[in-house]
């Protein structure tokens, strides 16, 4: 019989570690096949919660925010680019230069998950970030993500433009922030497992085996 296996994938759509980390979530999952029965939910966290409409530049955001020279973040992008590429994730640096808010995306992959498609959507507004340069924060941006992965683009619309499953968002945030979350991607299992990190699939397979183990 099936282990049941209830994953929160806290993490935020402009981190690039929670692609790589998503990324390297489903090869895991793969291997595991149907010895689990899967559950998961993506939970917001954002990386910037102040950042402006209009964003930030990207190399000027991260030397505010960490201190960190051109050469590092130079060094630090071909590593991301790397590891993207190893679990089959690909990352147009040159397409990315700027650094956005992510609010409404959050409002809008709890409605997707409503709807039954947030784990479709999450994975498209990471593509739409990371590999084809797009403003996440941009609402005609994220109403045709929407209508790509098969949601009802004026419903979209209709979420975007009120301020629906906004009190959603903040107490999700807010619940993560007071059980310790401070970094992501963050995965929690069984709300009572967590891995930290961008992890290799291998590490994943091998924490949710001990899991299932444990549980069986």
């Amino acid at each position: 019989m099936a282990t049941p296996l209830k994953i929160d994938f806290v993490s935020d759509v402009s981190c690039p570690w929670c692609a790589i980390g998503l990324s390297s979530l489903n090869q895991a999952l793969a291997a595991i096949g149907d010895d689990a029965e899967v559950q998961i939910h993506f939970q917001p966290f954002e990386l910037n919660a102040a950042m402006p409409p209009e964003g930030q530049d990207i190399t000027e955001h991260l030397t505010e925010k960490y201190g960190s020279t051109p050469e590092q973040q130079q060094q630090a992008r071909e590593m991301i680019r790397a590891r993207g590429a190893d679990v089959g994730f690909d990352f147009a640096m040159d397409k990315r230069a700027r650094i956005y808010n992510t609010f409404d995306a959050h409002r809008l992959l709890h409605w997707a998950g409503l709807e039954g498609k947030q784990k479709a959507l999450k994975e498209a507004l990471f593509k739409a970030y990371f590999t084809q340069g797009l403003d996440p924060s941009a609402h005609e941006v994220l109403i045709y993500v929407a209508g790509e992965v098969g949601l009802d683009k004026e419903a979209a619309r209709k979420v975007l433009h009120s301020n629906e499953y906004a009190a959603e968002v903040r107490e999700a945030e807010e619940f993560f922030h007071r059980h310790g979350i401070n970094s992501v991607p963050a995965v929690i299992i069984n709300e009572r497992h967590l891995i930290s990190g961008g992890q290799p699939a291998a590490v994943f397979e091998k924490a949710l085996r001990e899991i299932m183990a444990k549980s069986a």
